[in-house]
């Protein structure tokens, strides 16, 4: 059921996008719309990875150079049967970890340095378990496609409110126009807050199931809900204001807020992904009891 929703949110965003290229140009920008968004999709999937990992400076690592993450991820990923997919250190103490990548085959985990000091190996095995199971889920493709799509329709947008205070865009033809300029700035407006609903949406429900999935082949539930306390209590976080596209990436959302910012969170409050994860390791229990 996730994985239907999942898709029709990907096709909301792709709708969307096609949407407000109509709003700007009629048909002819519904059309080349279409098209950019394909081609951001075939970038995301071939090169997000690379992007992503150079954007935070991080360094692989081979056993040798940090013994202890590398047994994590190599004994995380056996127990998923998964090849092993390369390690990253990221250079900060803000305590954070993602998965990148677009399959299993060409996946990588990074972790911060702060996130290696503050956790024990079970909570760090944990940690690599959700992960994994990202991994597995091929979430890493999805919410970097997400993501770039709502950055585009971010874009688009902006111009498209820009043409709409200066008299609009399209054609002459009234067949091909986009609408008139009132119409355009509602599309504007209104795209890149559903776009924002749609790709939050899509992260919450990835982060839920990797916590479930991640727990189940590690057996690590209490420990990952032990970690996420941690991070979240940890008082440096990561200062993302240039690259706030990757933070659905992020274990532990650095973006969070409290109230309404809340709602556009791309992740679930951690109070419920602890709760969700206490009721799972309390279920596990009973039902070998």
């Amino acid at each position: 059921m996730n994985t239907i929703k999942v898709a029709l949110m990907m096709t909301g965003l792709m709708m969307l996008f096609m949407w407000i290229g109509y709003a700007f140009a009629g048909e002819s920008g519904m059309i080349i719309a279409f098209a950019l968004a394909a081609v951001l999709n075939v970038v995301s999937y071939w090169f997000s990875d690379k992007i992503v990992l150079k954007m935070y400076k991080a360094r692989e690592i081979k056993e040798s150079d940090h013994p202890r993450l590398y047994r994590v991820v190599r004994r995380v990923s056996t127990a998923a049967m998964i090849p092993m997919p390369k390690v990253y250190i990221i250079p900060t103490k803000a305590p954070n970890a993602f998965a990148t990548g677009r399959s299993v085959n060409h996946a990588a985990v990074a972790a911060t340095e702060g996130l290696i000091e503050l956790l024990s190996e079970d909570e760090l095995e944990g940690v690599m378990g959700h992960e994994i199971a990202h991994v597995i889920n091929r979430d890493m493709l999805i919410g970097t496609v997400a993501a770039t799509i709502a950055g585009a329709i971010g874009m688009i947008a902006s111009m498209a409110r820009f043409a709409a205070i200066f008299g609009g865009m399209g054609s002459r033809d009234g067949e091909d126009r986009g609408g008139n300029p009132i119409s355009l700035l509602v599309a504007a407006i209104l795209a890149p807050i559903i776009a924002m609903i749609i790709q939050t949406a899509i992260s919450r429900q990835r982060e839920y199931k990797a916590d479930a999935v991640g727990g189940r082949f590690t057996n690590k539930h209490l420990s990952l809900a032990s970690a996420l306390q941690k991070i979240h209590k940890s008082p440096v976080k990561m200062n993302l204001d240039e690259n706030p596209a990757t933070a659905h990436l992020m274990i532990a959302n650095p973006l969070s807020g409290r109230g309404i910012a809340n709602l556009f969170s791309t992740h679930p409050p951690v109070e419920k992904r602890i709760e969700a994860l206490n009721k799972i390791a309390q279920d596990s229990i009973y039902s070998h009891v």
